[in-house]
């Protein structure tokens, strides 16, 4: 069979640098960090005190008192996020057969505030079992793609994918290939995530996977400097209307990008640290390229995962240089975690919002708070340090790696009929 083309024409952000796309793309533009002191629970006794909230965020500017009380963050967000996707797309849900539209989302963790609150109010009571009736639909992961659906009526595909930090990389690519398959002509994609509380800053300490740059948060996300010393807590959703080419154009959309491959791996190595050698993320980039038709010089930009962590950032150098070779140098490579810290499930979607952003204005976001090279790092790679960079971006690739060993990447070409 002939395989459908498939195109972005929507895009909806909610991020600790912005509160809608326009904000968003103006924050990483210019450099700005989303990091400060943890205003949501105190912090003082944990090891680190600080993360990337979101700010000057009330929901209920955005939904109704009764119904958010119904919604774990996590899904507030991705309702949030979503609707600014939809209004972005111009597309009307009375003109489209809503069996062949669906809802593939992303999120590692889902419900965590939820959960925490539930087991909390059981420890602390009599013993007597009182929950709230919301407590399993606010906490299941799945639940997300439920309510996007219901509140647009897509009928088609509806799930969410949950492969920890690679979440909504999965889900965009599931997206893109039930779409190519001609299962669905409309996919609602993205991810949200909200661990941004006790058990997400306590969980990930112990881990001794955050920095504990108490005195600097803002300076603590610094992906390939020498003194990184672990990724910022982050939280927020990004949303991608996918939809295949034929019926963008009947219906005169605007097209952001065109989503041309995909790649999907396992290290095979470890829970939590990636394989030295970069082998899933090499293995990624080469299916992603190879699905695209693309060769090794035609990518312009890759947002990598770059969490700011030792391990992590070495290891994905070490396989863009396996992968590009040469041409490795001519590319700009940037981590936007440096500003919005690291969003786990959600990260993939805001990523593939600045490729595509990155391609629509031609402009490469920066890897902020670079202050020493590390010597394991080539200094010879563009990593597009503290400043973005203009360059033509017709091609963009985007690296999202998961505790578990998942790794997945995505590339984005200029929308070319």
């Amino acid at each position: 069979m002939e395989l459908k083309r498939v195109v972005i024409t929507g895009l909806g952000a909610l991020t600790p640098i912005g509160n809608t796309v326009d904000e968003y793309w103006k924050s990483l533009i210019n450099g700005v960090s989303g990091a400060a002191p943890i205003t949501y629970f105190d912090a003082s006794k944990f090891k680190t005190q600080f993360a990337c909230e979101l700010k000057n965020f009330n929901v209920t500017d955005y939904l109704d008192r009764k119904e958010a009380r119904k919604l774990d963050q996590f899904s507030q967000y991705a309702m949030v996020s979503t609707a600014e996707a939809m209004a972005d797309s111009g597309i009307d849900v009375e003109k489209i057969n809503l069996s062949r539209a669906g809802v593939v989302w992303g999120s590692g963790i889902g419900g965590l505030k939820t959960f925490q609150d539930e087991a909390a109010n059981f420890a602390t009571g009599d013993g007597t079992p009182r929950y709230n009736p919301f407590f399993i639909p606010k906490m299941i992961v799945d639940i997300v793609a439920g309510h996007i659906s219901i509140r647009y009526g897509f009928r088609g595909p509806n799930y969410v994918t949950v492969s920890a930090c690679a979440s909504s990389n999965n889900a965009l690519i599931d997206a893109f290939n039930l779409i190519r398959l001609g299962k669905a002509d409309v996919i609602m994609t993205g991810g949200s995530e909200a661990a941004v509380n006790e058990s997400g800053v306590g969980g990930f300490n112990a881990l001794r996977a955050l920095s504990t740059r108490n005195d600097s948060p803002e300076t603590a996300s610094r992906p390939f400097d020498k003194d990184r010393e672990g990724f910022v807590l982050g939280e927020g959703s990004g949303a991608i209307l996918v939809e295949e080419l034929e019926h963008a154009k009947a219906r005169g959309a605007k097209i952001y990008a065109e989503i041309k491959g995909s790649g999907l791996s396992a290290d095979a190595y470890h829970i939590t640290a990636p394989h030295p050698d970069g082998l899933g993320a090499i293995s990624v980039m080469e299916q992603a390229l190879q699905e695209a038709g693309l060769s090794t010089k035609d990518v312009d930009y890759i947002n990598v995962h770059g969490t700011s962590t030792p391990l992590g950032d070495i290891a994905e150098t070490k396989a863009i240089k396996k992968v590009f070779g040469d041409d490795a140098y001519n590319l700009n490579i940037s981590s936007t975690k440096s500003m919005t810290g690291h969003l786990l499930g959600a990260a993939g979607a805001i990523e593939a919002i600045a490729c595509i952003k990155a391609i629509e204005n031609n402009i490469v976001p920066p890897t902020i708070n670079h202050f020493t090279d590390d010597p394991e790092i080539d200094s010879k790679l563009n990593l597009t340090f503290n400043k973005a960079q203009k360059r033509e971006v017709n091609v963009a690739l985007t690296n999202t790696f998961g505790f578990g060993g998942h790794n997945t990447s995505v590339i984005f070409q200029a929308f070319n009929d």
